[in-house]
């Protein structure tokens, strides 16, 4: 069989570590791993793979990923959890230089397939504002209210790829990610979502005796979750498929937040005094995924569940935490 060459952006990163793993147990596939920050910051380095240190937002080093290989998938950007995108809007802004030069070098390069990792943050604001949301479906992203700094660059750079594909017929395909959690991911230092986020928390109250937990905001807001395993499966479907448009890849398993601390602080077999940060960042106060288009397309659902997820993401980061404190 031919060899297929691909190129992850951002595989220093939670997610592009996974996708470089599962890519790295197929067949026939040759990878190349690029990332800004040092090998020795990547959350996953794999031996058999080539790894570069690029800052991709600089053009000629967007031709220097591409070159001679035949899909792309871009997870890179300047990201994290709400406290850092609410307080870091033109960083996260800045992240559309690389998706701009990446499709300019996959076009000239003569790539075959590409793969952009958008978010549930293009949504307009004003459909997420009851706890008791319904599903965000695709068509909700216009008229366009995007989350402020980082959701106004994935909705741009989706704009990007469809007009990329309509112009000079590069095949590109979207993702709206909601909410991916797992192990080897960031849980500490200012970018760490709610998931293991809460799992930190938990666990430092554990190690501590301090049984006490802060929780940002009312813990009444409401999101969906996705197990990192499903998000892999998911991003090989659609980058396989014939799906032209922005689809949601996530789960529909609605929680709030002070749910999904029930469910770490069950698994920690602990429970604790909880202190409500009002003036922390929070967000929408409802955002869940609508799946009936992947369902009709693809029959794609996650098939793990949020407890069985967080159960692993929870012994993980305990794990790294009790390693790191002995």
């Amino acid at each position: 069989m031919e060899m297929n060459k691909v190129v992850v952006a951002g595989a220093g990163g939670f997610i592009g570590g996974h996708l470089v793993s599962a890519l790295s147990k197929k067949k026939n596939h040759l990878i190349r791993a690029v990332d800004i920050k040092p090998l020795n910051e990547w959350y996953q380095v794999f031996p058999d793979t080539e790894n570069l240190v690029l800052d991709l937002r600089e053009k000629e080093n967007c031709y220097q990923a591409v070159k001679g290989f035949n899909e792309v998938y871009n997870l890179a950007a300047d990201m994290g959890g709400m406290g850092f995108i609410e307080t870091h809007k033109a960083a996260c802004m800045i992240s559309v230089l690389i998706n701009t030069h990446l499709l300019m070098a996959a076009k000239d390069m003569g790539v075959d397939r590409y793969f952009y990792s958008s978010s549930a943050c293009v949504y307009n604001g004003e459909k997420q504002t009851d706890p008791d949301n319904p599903g965000l479906k695709e068509s909700d992203a216009y008229p366009a209210l995007a989350e402020d700094g980082y959701g106004w660059e994935k909705l741009f750079s989706e704009r990007m790829c469809r007009h990329f594909r309509e112009d000079y017929g590069l095949t590109t395909r979207v993702a709206r990610f909601h909410n991916v959690y797992g192990p080897f991911g960031t849980y500490e230092g200012g970018r760490e979502k709610a998931p293991a986020a809460i799992c930190r928390k938990v666990i430092e109250a554990q190690l501590s005796g301090k049984h006490e937990i802060v929780i940002w905001g009312d813990g009444l807001q409401t999101r969906s979750f996705m197990y990192i395993d499903d998000c892999i499966k998911g991003i090989f479907d659609i980058m396989t498929s014939r799906i032209e448009e922005p689809i949601n890849l996530g789960s529909s398993e609605m929680v709030s937040i002070n749910a999904l601390t029930d469910i770490v602080e069950n698994i920690a077999g602990i429970k604790l005094q909880r202190k409500y940060d009002l003036d922390a960042p929070k967000g929408v106060r409802g955002r869940n995924s609508d799946n009936a288009l992947i369902k009709e397309y693809l029959n794609w659902e996650p098939s793990i569940s949020l407890r069985e997820g967080m159960k692993q993401t929870y012994n993980w980061i305990y794990s790294r935490m009790t390693a790191k404190q002995a």
